[in-house]
């Protein structure tokens, strides 16, 4: 009898290690190109649980891109590297954030009402706003990384893609979903991310304590809670809630501001 207890409390531990290896696989096959070398249990629920380890891809995404910076920098010059990481990046993702910010940008810029700018978010073109959006962000990236020592723009890569996705998830707390949900192409992440689901995204935050000192994190960390305030608003006011698309421009965005707070706090240090 006790022998039992013993296998089935080992059993049940192994049942709930591979339910969360597999929330994480997901994660991964969702937000990035990479293979997954075994079977993936999928279902729209889990799907949307496993937003809670959106920001840990986006820390292992951070750290291919830091790989292919360090790595090129030590025999191309600066802005080679940086470029090459950053296509690295896009070709990673399949650039699923930037087509997000893209279309944020037109529906934001084009749109009077609810309506209009959920239309124009919803059409595949490119329109102005989106293509001037997305190229002032690449080019932020760019510049802004360029400014670094590679050593620093290793650690900002890092960072930066770690934080990002956990502040474009933190909207699933506090935000509804606003298009149909049976027409979205995001339909499983249009529910509310559980607190439980958010602690364990948030626990991310450990592994960004040993990427930058005291003074650098509370920048970065007042910057970032700065951003998604304002951006809060801004969608509240335009759209009453989020869509799939403003979460990708969330992280674009915030991942750019991270990289200038980089720059400054290592120019004026």
């Amino acid at each position: 009898m006790e022998q039992h207890s013993i296998d089935s409390s080992g059993e049940q531990q192994t049942s709930v290690f591979q339910r969360e290896v597999n929330l994480f696989l997901i994660a991964l096959t969702f937000l990035t190109r990479i293979p997954v070398p075994c079977k993936v249990n999928y279902s729209e629920t889990q799907l949307n649980q496993s937003s809670r380890y959106f920001p840990y891809v986006g820390l292992l995404i951070g750290l291919l891109c830091a790989v292919v910076l360090g790595t090129t920098a030590q025999f191309l010059p600066m802005p080679v590297a940086v470029l090459l990481s950053m296509v690295f990046s896009l070709l990673l993702t399949g650039a699923f954030h930037e087509d997000g910010l893209a279309d944020t940008c037109d529906g934001m810029g084009g749109g009077w009402t609810k309506e209009q700018v959920l239309t124009i978010m919803k059409d595949s073109r490119l329109g102005t706003y989106g293509a001037v959006g997305l190229v002032s962000v690449l080019a932020l990236k760019a510049a802004l990384l360029m400014s670094l020592p590679w050593q620093e723009g290793m650690l900002a890569l890092i960072f930066a893609h770690g934080a990002s996705r956990w502040l474009s998830v933190s909207y699933l707390i506090d935000l509804e979903y606003v298009r149909d949900i049976d027409s979205s192409k995001v339909k499983p992440l249009a529910q509310q991310l559980s607190l439980r689901d958010f602690a364990v995204a948030s626990g991310i935050g450990v592994a960004l304590l040993f990427l930058a000192d005291g003074m650098l994190l509370v920048s970065a960390a007042g910057a970032l809670l700065v951003f998604r305030m304002l951006f809060r608003k801004l969608l509240l006011r335009k759209l009453g809630g989020y869509t799939g698309d403003c979460l990708g421009a969330a992280q674009q965005i915030s991942e750019v501001l991270i990289y200038l707070v980089w720059v400054l706090y290592v120019f004026q240090g």
